[in-house]
């Protein structure tokens, strides 16, 4: 035997099952089991949770998944590639925006809109806009003094970059008095 024809790689059990299956025509079946498939999983049916190794797993589409701590932070900057509504292509500097807050494209949100105004509604959905945008604004307002008189918030990054530190001396009574006013100030530009 000459050199030429001796064989320079070792290949490894899977590699030699994919050579065969190749060889008999069975190039779908599979060679080694995939991700989120085993024993387990067979046990489990579609969105059950159940701990394993030390780990949280859940079953999703099928798929055998881990549960995170980051899966409520997932869905909150999940952008789908698809419109929900019309199963159209949704570009991400146009659509994302609109997708936020009515969970579809730009195009079904000017159907929508479109439909409101016909209906005659267009007065009244645009108030509901505007109150919804100022009672965000009121509630993080509370959060932000509420944060202040607990002294969670000692100091803050101002535009140039300087730390300025703000002292807890204040009239805690005053600034209960100022939330009051500035919610006030802020529920009479709502629209009526």
């Amino acid at each position: 035997m000459s050199k030429e024809n001796v064989l320079k790689k070792e290949f490894n059990k899977r590699e030699v099952e994919r050579m065969r299956n190749l060889l008999s025509n069975k190039s779908d079946s599979k060679t080694i089991s995939g991700i989120g498939y085993s024993k387990v999983s067979s046990f489990h049916e579609e969105g059950d949770i159940w701990e394993e190794g030390g780990r949280t797993w859940t079953i999703k589409d099928g798929l055998k998944q881990n549960v995170t701590k980051l899966d409520k932070a997932k869905k909150v900057h999940f952008f789908p590639m698809f419109c929900p509504k019309c199963r159209d292509k949704m570009t991400t500097h146009i659509d994302k925006p609109y997708y936020n807050v009515h969970g579809k494209c730009l195009n079904c949100v000017i159907e929508m809109e479109h439909d409101i105004k016909m209906e005659g509604g267009w007065e009244e959905y645009e108030k509901s806009i505007k109150n919804k945008e100022i009672d965000a604004l009121i509630e993080d307002y509370k959060k932000w003094i509420d944060d202040f008189l607990q002294g969670n918030t000692q100091s803050y990054i101002a535009e140039n970059g300087d730390i300025e530190t703000w002292k807890e001396n204040q009239n805690k009574e005053d600034l209960i008095k100022r939330l009051e006013d500035g919610i006030t100030f802020l529920e009479s530009m709502k629209v009526s």
